[in-house]
């Protein structure tokens, strides 16, 4: 055996919550402005919400405008004052407290973002890494496919079945390769292990969760070579009872589930997280960048599968440096050196650059809004703009 593992964690996770909050906020000032700038990080503990940052926005939202969009966006979590759950055993909304501390954005900051020229300035320094792999229909690792997929359904019940179900919920995916090999090359052979936990009322039996959530795995849609009910290890609220939960009994921060929102540990993960971002920062745009040219470069069979570095000064609008591995998956004619350069001289990576091709500065329920990326992850989404194949055939002129 070979093993590697991958977790995921539904909207209703505090952590989730934090980030979605969030990038509520991001949504509701970019409509508004769409050249606002946004650096907030949100804490929810118990039944507070705290949020701190920076905000530079012709908008002219009051301490009640947030705390109006943090509670709108906890119920369309699932947390809806659900009375199948007492407010002692997860979190009602009309309980929240709300306290918000936003300042402006230093404009030491602003002076290299905004350019007199149009361009933008990275708002911050950092790097990111962006990974594509051939073990799935979308270019994603298999581990953190599946978890989601998982997760996806058992939340999706969830949202359905109140009277059940709360929306805290955990997936985790262990995908069996056979050997390293086999790992390095993109082929898995067997899930070996599932872990679900999700909180159930509390007159639900265990057995009765188990089954139930053992009948959603079954119809999750997972691939039947790799999926074999009989011979894949199960453990569902593998402690028994699960029914306390959300921030109540474990606090949320913005933040803190890079792996889960990018490609689930097999890859490098930058130095700072998506959610709470305007476009300007590059921890949020750069990711994107990088996925979108990783993604094509396998798209367009040059490899197997590929990590793409970029990193960036503040205040400068190219990155400092591109890198493109393989892993040793490369077409043997088209090196990494190859591709860096290629990358380099093809696609000007810088944050209006970006913002433009995937139109971040444009938040909306016709292309995307960024409380649902915030949800479902930040990479893998097929609908995503930053997921888009159009430069398949521009690399394929390298093959």
């Amino acid at each position: 055996m070979y093993l590697f593992t991958s977790e995921v964690v539904s909207p209703g996770h505090p952590d989730k919550c934090a980030d979605i909050i969030a990038d509520s906020i991001v949504d509701a000032i970019l409509k508004q402005d769409p050249n606002g700038r946004v650096a907030s990080e949100v804490f929810v503990a118990g039944k507070h919400v705290v949020i701190g940052g920076e905000v530079n926005a012709k908008v002219d939202f009051t301490h009640q405008d947030y705390r109006d969009i943090v509670k709108e966006s906890i119920k369309k979590i699932g947390y809806f004052d659900n009375p199948h759950f007492t407010r002692e055993q997860c979190l009602h909304p009309q309980d929240l407290e709300v306290d918000v501390f936003l300042n402006q954005q230093s404009p030491d900051i602003n002076q290299g973002v905004d350019q007199a020229s149009g361009e933008i300035g990275a708002g911050d320094q950092g790097i990111m890494f962006g990974f594509a792999s051939c073990e799935t229909q979308h270019l994603m690792p298999a581990a953190i496919t599946y978890a989601r997929m998982l997760c996806d359904k058992v939340y999706e019940y969830a949202l359905n079945h109140p009277d059940r179900f709360g929306v805290d919920i955990k997936t985790q995916v262990t995908i069996d390769y056979g050997t390293k090999q086999n790992f390095e090359n993109c082929a898995p052979q067997r899930i070996h292990t599932i872990v679900v936990s999700a909180p159930s009322v509390d007159n639900l039996s265990i057995d009765e969760v188990r089954s139930t959530i053992k009948e959603l795995i079954d119809n999750a849609g997972l691939p039947a070579n790799l999926y074999d009910p009989q011979n894949t290890i199960i453990y569902i609220n593998p402690t028994g009872r699960y029914v306390n939960h959300s921030s109540l009994h474990d606090s949320g921060l913005t933040g803190r589930k890079l792996i889960v929102d990018s490609f689930g540990g097999y890859s490098p993960i930058g130095g700072g997280a998506q959610s709470s971002k305007d476009y300007t920062k590059v921890d949020r745009s750069g990711l994107y960048a990088a996925r979108y040219i990783a993604k094509n470069i396998v798209a367009a069979g040059l490899a197997k599968k590929c990590i793409v570095q970029l990193s960036y000064a503040i205040g400068v609008a190219k990155p400092t440096s591109i890198s493109v591995d393989c892993m040793g998956t490369n077409l043997k004619s088209v090196g990494d050196d190859v591709l860096s350069d290629f990358v380099y001289e093809n696609f000007a990576l810088t944050p209006r650059w970006i913002t433009k091709k995937f139109g971040l500065d444009k938040p909306s329920k016709d292309t995307f809004l960024y409380a649902d990326v915030a949800s479902k992850g930040q990479v893998g989404v097929p609908s995503y703009p930053w997921e888009s194949l159009d430069s398949v055939e521009l690399f394929k002129k390298l093959g």
